[in-house]
């Protein structure tokens, strides 16, 4: 590796000294060129720039980006059917998000390659604790009813998100992090976030990790979903809950106008009849398939899949504050019953990558990965289970949703434990009653004794560390409460650099392997079937579907 040292220094000169940590750890070779490019992105530092920086120091940035060659006609998509109302406060389900996407943006693209970048913020930097962040809002950006975009309206976005009396979905990002009253206008196209606590990331805060933050005019009405105006390249055209919807081309579109025409979704209850449509040439689009059902589809010749590595995983919990599981040795128990390797090859036909029982993934430039794997280990079990006082094993209900591969895993579940005398009865719920209304004492999500939990992409895994796991997370389902493990995720997510948080990792995975809340058995491929010819398509792992560039 030929290492520019002159044109580095040059580079060095006026940046920050997180920024030249960043720059030196490349050279040095302790950060890696994914590190680097991510890392700088969350910084705040252009694209331009990185690739500078990254070529003097030896290594090739270049991309290209390829617009679809052929404009017009209509793009029909199939989908799971949304949960609830299309409401960008409160919305928490993949079909929902899907739908938001078309109309709807964020400051912030958090991208496959887990950096990210410019949206409606043009850039963003940060003073030197991440206390305060500093977003350039893009010029020239008009919503669909023809006003421009401003910093009042990205204001009142925020102040509505996080306001507990508004009961946002996105409080499991903003709580503790940004309170209402902290987004401040500085002028009409830049605002300021004084944040409750310092973060490292926070520009995945506001980005498509965090769906919710889909910036809306300043005086939108509860009633969404009648209107959706936003600042998306497609304008509704007609939304018939349970049914579908369909949207038109945005001619002000701030990036240009989008290459089709229209934009049909048609909503399912089910993916066998998405499959069976595509199959029969009705659909060009399914944006998300699992593995078992669309095995059909994997196959086809006639069907493209775009496979997108995520972080997005399958949550099992289980209630600390409850027998069986109040004794940590009996949810390490459950644990070393399953097979992961198996899991993989089998349930998910290798489109997805081990878990370790932590929101860490291996893809994660902060994980510690020389924290040993957790293994099948029944022998070690059955010692557990022993010491606990519960040698003849226990009884337990596990309540779920009907989504993707969940049912089928929680059988693989249910007949893992038997081998340590355990018995789990199954309760599937459809997707919108297992949430309920997604707050304590009225949702089986939250308020069920053993439960698996679909949770979507993340970019990084500060909302993950945060919602399901602290104290007093929005969504702790395990009714997990440690003050250890609230310091060091404290101590993590205040982190300006790699190394510090590569430290509160190692000491997080260590800790959520002894207590074992939650079971993190892998991080799946979401998969996206189009149909042969069909390009441009744009998944997110968290749902998005961005088609502006989409052609048959």
């Amino acid at each position: 590796m030929a290492i520019n040292h002159t044109l580095v220094d040059l580079l060095r000169r006026g940046r920050s000294a997180h920024e030249n940590h960043l720059i030196d750890g490349l050279a040095r070779g302790t950060v890696s060129r994914r590190e680097f490019l991510r890392y700088g992105s969350v910084l705040g530092l252009s694209a331009p720039l990185l690739g500078s920086i990254a070529a003097a120091i030896g290594y090739s940035t270049s991309t290209a980006h390829v617009r679809a060659a052929t404009a017009g006609g209509t793009i029909r998509v199939a989908q799971i059917v949304p949960a609830a109302t299309i409401d960008p406060v409160k919305i928490a389900d993949s079909g929902g998000i899907t739908v938001l996407s078309q109309v709807a943006e964020t400051l912030v693209l958090s991208a496959k390659d887990l950096t990210v970048q410019p949206l409606l913020a043009e850039s963003w930097s940060t003073n030197k604790d991440g206390t305060v962040w500093t977003f350039t809002l893009r010029k020239g950006v008009k919503f669909h009813d023809g006003r421009p975009l401003t910093a009042e309206d990205v204001v009142a976005t925020f102040d509505r998100l996080a306001d507990p009396e508004m009961g946002s979905n996105a409080l499991s990002v903003f709580s503790g992090l940004l309170s209402k009253g902290g987004t401040r206008k500085v002028d009409d196209h830049k605002v300021e976030f004084h944040l409750d606590s310092a973060n490292g990331n926070f520009p995945y805060a506001v980005s498509t990790d965090n769906y919710n933050a889909v910036i809306i005019p300043a005086d939108s009405d509860a009633d969404y979903e009648k209107t959706m105006i936003g600042t998306g390249p497609f304008k509704l055209e007609k939304y018939t809950a349970k049914s579908g919807a369909s949207f038109v081309r945005n001619p002000d579109y701030w990036g240009g106008p989008a290459g089709p025409d229209r934009v049909e979704i048609n909503f399912y209850d089910d993916y066998q009849p998405q499959i069976i449509a595509m199959q029969a040439g009705e659909v060009d689009v399914i944006t998300q398939i699992p593995v078992l059902q669309g095995i059909g589809l994997l196959s086809n010749p006639d069907v493209d899949i775009i496979s997108t590595p995520s972080t997005a995983h399958q949550q099992v919990h289980m209630r600390t504050d409850v027998d069986p599981f109040k004794d940590k040795r009996v949810r390490r128990a459950i644990a070393l019953c399953l097979d992961r390797p198996s899991i993989v090859k089998g349930l998910m036909k290798d489109r997805a990558m081990i878990g370790n029982d932590s929101p860490f993934a291996s893809s994660f430039p902060s994980t510690d990965r020389s924290v040993p794997q957790r293994e099948k280990n029944i022998s070690e079990a059955k010692q557990l289970m022993e010491a606990s006082g519960m040698a003849g094993g226990f009884k337990a209900t596990l309540t779920t949703e009907k989504y993707l591969e969940i049912p089928d895993y929680a059988v693989l579940i249910q007949n893992a434990v038997k081998e340590i005398g355990g018995a789990i009865d199954i309760n599937i719920m459809a997707q919108g009653a297992y949430y309920g209304d997604a707050i304590y004492g009225k949702s089986p999500w939250l308020d069920c004794d053993m439960g698996i939990t679909d949770y979507g992409h993340r970019g990084v895994p500060n909302v993950i560390l945060a919602a399901p796991l602290i104290s007093s997370g929005t969504w702790n389902s395990a009714h997990f409460k440690n003050a250890e493990y609230d310091n060091l995720v404290k101590s993590y997510v205040a982190a300006l650099d790699l190394d510090s948080q590569r430290e509160s990792a190692s000491k997080i995975q260590t800790l959520l392997l002894d207590e074992t809340p939650i079971l993190f058995t892998y991080f799946y491929d979401f998969l996206t079937a189009t149909k042969k010819g069909t390009t441009g398509v744009q998944p997110t792992a968290m749902s998005h579907l961005f088609l502006r560039e989409a052609a048959v």
